[in-house]
């Protein structure tokens, strides 16, 4: 009876399969981060740089998140981030652009 009441010890709160994943946890956070980032700063015209910058590489480590990533809870939360990063790169492009165009 002692197995039934072993506590699983996951690390991640997005992983399901009960093991770590280290790597995939941080871009996820870090794709959140960027999402949001550029999400917020898109609506403000004089924040293009920050918005379309902080937008592409949203997209780049959530584009690499989402090809390792191993469960359905990560793949959901990236894809948050992807479209949060997505707007905010679109917005800060029409906006003035990467370089301040």
């Amino acid at each position: 009876m002692a197995q039934a009441m072993r506590r699983q010890s996951s690390i991640s709160l997005f992983a399901t399969d009960g093991k770590p994943h280290p790597l995939q946890d941080t871009l996820l956070a870090v794709t959140l981060v960027l999402g949001a980032v550029a999400f917020v700063t898109a609506f403000f015209h004089n924040l293009h740089l920050l918005s379309s910058w902080t937008g592409l590489i949203g997209i780049l480590t959530g584009a690499y998140g989402q090809f390792i990533s191993v469960t359905t809870r990560e793949r959901f939360a990236l894809i948050i981030g992807l479209g949060a990063s997505a707007i905010g790169f679109y917005l800060g492009m029409a906006h003035g652009g990467l370089f301040g165009g």
